[in-house]
């Protein structure tokens, strides 16, 4: 298994485990913690698409890790 492979498919597993974690309401989708998982889990599913050069993978995961920092700045902002 290739470094890419192994940062992407940890990448890959944050992001299920958001979505395992909020499809059984185990976590909230306005916690801070379902934000942080595709956060972190886009942006290295995003890394690993960059290492392999396959740019629709690229921009899928980059988009993602965005629009996840985007809630959860939305969410510390209506917190306030």
């Amino acid at each position: 298994m290739e470094y890419a492979d192994i940062i992407s498919g940890i990448g890959v597993t944050f992001i299920l485990a958001a979505f395992f974690l909020s499809t059984f309401k185990l976590i909230r989708q306005d916690a801070k913690i379902y934000f942080i998982l595709n956060i972190i889990g886009g942006a290295m599913a995003c890394y690993g698409s960059i290492l392999i050069h396959s740019i629709p993978f690229t921009i899928l995961e980059g988009i993602w890790a965005i629009v996840a920092l985007l809630g959860l700045f939305k969410l510390n902002l209506s917190k306030h």
